[in-house]
């Protein structure tokens, strides 16, 4: 069987290692996951009572136009129940919007290194690549502009970009907004949203009803808690909605995971204080780094990426056989540096000794 050319030499997505396969593997009676960027505090006490009801009933297809969680969004968020599409996370949108605009006579335009699934998912559709390298850690929206063409369809603005955590400001994206083309599709890819203190972090939902080419990605994997369980969500001009809709698979989405994120949803408070506890760790790491001049980029979502001068898989390996399962920069477009999740204060206070005490390893034996 014959499959597209452009998949040959394509690597699946790569997560972060499970606990149990590290445990077995090294010997390790507890292991910390602080690689995939979940949310150590898990999901609100309010979703377990929610989907006891549900899980009573596994024989019965979901509702596949997802109207429970639907109207809960909608009001949540304050659009239309028709400008939503769901998706097993915001990747099956990203999937979806690929799907539909993108083929081998067309372009997309994307930060360089941002989230792997927009171009993993527009090679897969044929789709020229047109990737801009960062600025200073930042989308460099003047230079995509300039990469915009009469066969581009999608411009993508990971906002905070994963796996840098920077953002771009109100200003900037407004200004972007303006200039590009009215039949290109720009997606503010918004998955860590719930975790951004910046005050000049742009509310893109009012810009709906201007830019109808605007289309907005949120997910419950993050921040709600839900990563188990696969919802996520776009947000957009509801004719565009209504034509993307074919695309999206029948019952995408689980009876299970509509009730989980309605009771997510309706727990705010859950949120603001893992927020509070985010930010706090966060703010412990940078000082960390600031007192052994480790430099890193600040961040508006719940890991941060340091640079620390060594291999990035070296260090990975180092810390992993100490219990820590980080991600090497190596695989994200940054050679020297690592990706830490926050976890909670109890795992970074184990993981800056850990840490300290790798880097003091390598110290050592670059001495040697």
């Amino acid at each position: 069987m014959e499959i597209k050319p452009q998949l040959l030499g394509m690597e699946p997505y790569q997560p972060g290692k499970p606990i149990e396969e590290v445990k077995e593997e090294l010997g390790l009676t507890v292991v910390h996951k602080l690689a995939s960027n979940e949310n150590p505090y898990g999901a609100s006490p309010k979703v377990k009572e929610k989907v006891q009801e549900v899980l009573l009933h596994p024989e019965i297809y979901p509702d596949g136009y997802a109207a429970a969680i639907r109207n809960k969004v909608a009001e949540h968020v304050g659009v239309r129940e028709e400008q939503l599409i769901f998706g097993a996370g915001s990747d099956e949108v990203i999937l979806m919007l690929c799907r539909a605009l993108l083929s081998n006579e067309t372009n997309t335009v994307m930060a360089t290194p941002t989230f792997s699934q927009y171009k993993h998912n527009a090679l897969i559709e044929g789709a020229e690549i047109r990737e801009v390298p960062l600025k200073e850690g930042k989308h460099d929206l003047e230079a995509m502009l300039e990469k915009i063409d009469e066969k581009t369809k999608i411009v993508w603005v990971c906002n905070p970009n994963n796996p840098t955590g920077t953002y771009t400001t109100t200003k900037e994206f407004e200004s972007f907004l303006e200039r590009v083309p009215k039949d290109v599709l720009v997606v503010s890819d918004e998955a860590y949203l719930e975790y951004v203190t910046a005050t000049d972090y742009p509310n893109t939902i009012p810009y709906l009803d201007e830019y109808p080419n605007l289309m907005i990605l949120r997910t419950f994997s993050k921040a709600y808690g839900l990563a188990a369980l696969r919802i996520g969500y776009g947000i957009g001009n509801a004719s565009f909605i209504r034509s993307l809709d074919p695309v999206r698979p029948p019952f995408n989405t689980t009876s299970i995971a509509h009730q989980a994120a309605i009771a997510a949803l309706e727990d705010q408070a859950f949120i603001q204080a893992c927020k509070e506890k985010n930010r706090q760790v966060l703010d412990d790491i940078m000082a960390f780094c600031e007192q052994l001049g480790l430099s890193y980029l600040p961040t508006e979502t719940n890991f941060i990426l340091i640079e620390t001068g060594i291999d990035g898989d070296v260090l990975f390996d180092d810390l992993l056989k100490k219990g820590f399962i980080v991600r090497s920069g190596k695989a994200l477009g940054f050679p020297h540096a690592i990706r830490v999740t926050a976890g909670t204060k109890e795992q970074n206070d184990a993981f800056l000794q850990a840490f300290h005490d790798c880097l003091e390893k390598r110290k050592t034996l670059s001495q040697g």
